[in-house]
């Protein structure tokens, strides 16, 4: 029976990870564990920066976007060299399993540290929701009500100018973040790359929409689909809109975590410590409707990407 268990935060940050950190400590706790923190992702566990922690250690981070324990990135953990030197380093502190918060790139590292001995439970922390084996992960809901807030703002004032406003929006080659905010904000266009949008054929259709002297246009891209300041450029030359590009940058990851998100990271992170005090390792949790699930990580890592053809079918049905 393990007695000993480490949580670390991995890649890019996202809210609710605090709230998964109080779920798992919490959790613990209950469950007669010793509870550590590692600041700063892997590379933390390297170096050594891991500290015990306190049952309360998270009760007051709850409304905190961002990860309390720091995060890193360290390709080189890829490498077997060093995770041996971070297994060494959870040995010195009597650490037997590990919670990992994080993404793909994450989830491979606490995979491998299992097949060396150290059981690791991994939890999907990113905005971009792009890990297959979760309908949503950890940030995302919060990251998306940002967005749809933003989107609001730049549509109050387009519509005092009659402009048209492109907005760019996060999600690192995933959608999703456009397209549920693209519904939730009766936009226009949404380019991903699954809507597969006609830039031509939308600049002809501007061109007629602009003689009825609309209030305004909204057009959402996912980033890295296309280069937004040459499609606004492009607008603004052949259409007559005046046209506005905003890129939402990273103001999308920070913010205080929805309700919802809370719930979900806390469910998260008290669920990896019940799979580690029953004994299993190398798998990640997502979400299945309300159920929590949890799926061996390379399998995860094999599922294709959902391209939630039902909302790209409601958005069509809409604009």
């Amino acid at each position: 029976m393990i007695k000993k268990i480490g949580i670390l935060t991995s890649g890019g940050d996202a809210p609710g990870m605090n709230d998964a950190l109080f779920g798992a400590i919490r959790t613990g706790y209950k469950l007669n564990k010793e509870m550590y923190i590692i600041k700063e992702g892997y590379r933390g566990l390297v170096e050594d920066k891991i500290e015990k922690v306190h049952k309360d250690f998270a009760t007051s981070l709850l409304n905190r976007g961002g990860t309390v324990v720091k995060t890193a990135r360290l390709p080189e953990f890829k490498e077997d060299k060093v995770q041996y030197e971070a297994i060494e380093t959870l040995k010195k502190h009597g650490i037997e399993a590990l919670i990992v918060i994080g993404g793909d790139g994450s989830y491979m590292g606490a995979k491998k540290l299992t097949e060396k001995g150290i059981n690791c439970i991994g939890l999907p922390g990113t905005i971009d929701n792009d890990i297959a084996s979760s309908d949503f992960t950890i940030g995302f809901d919060t990251a998306l009500n940002t967005v749809v807030d933003a989107v609001d703002k730049i549509v109050d004032t387009s519509s005092s100018h009659y402009r048209c406003a492109v907005v760019e929006i996060m999600g690192n080659h995933c959608p999703d973040l456009t397209l549920y905010a693209g519904i939730a904000t009766g936009a226009d266009y949404i380019i991903t790359c699954d809507t597969d949008t006609n830039v031509d054929k939308m600049i002809k259709e501007l061109k007629e929409l602009k003689k009825t002297n609309p209030d305004h246009v909204l057009i959402l891209v996912a980033e890295k689909t296309l280069d937004t300041k040459a499609l606004t450029d492009r607008i603004s030359t052949e259409t007559g809109f005046d046209t506005r590009l905003t890129v939402l940058g990273h103001i999308q990851r920070g913010g205080e975590p929805t309700a919802m998100e809370r719930v979900n990271s806390i469910r998260m992170g008290s669920y990896a410590v019940e799979l580690l005090d029953k004994g299993i390792g190398g798998v990640c949790i997502g979400t299945n409707g309300n159920d929590l699930i949890y799926t061996d990580i390379y399998d995860a890592l094999k599922l294709p990407r959902n391209k939630h053809e039902d909302l790209t079918h409601v958005y069509e049905l809409i604009r």
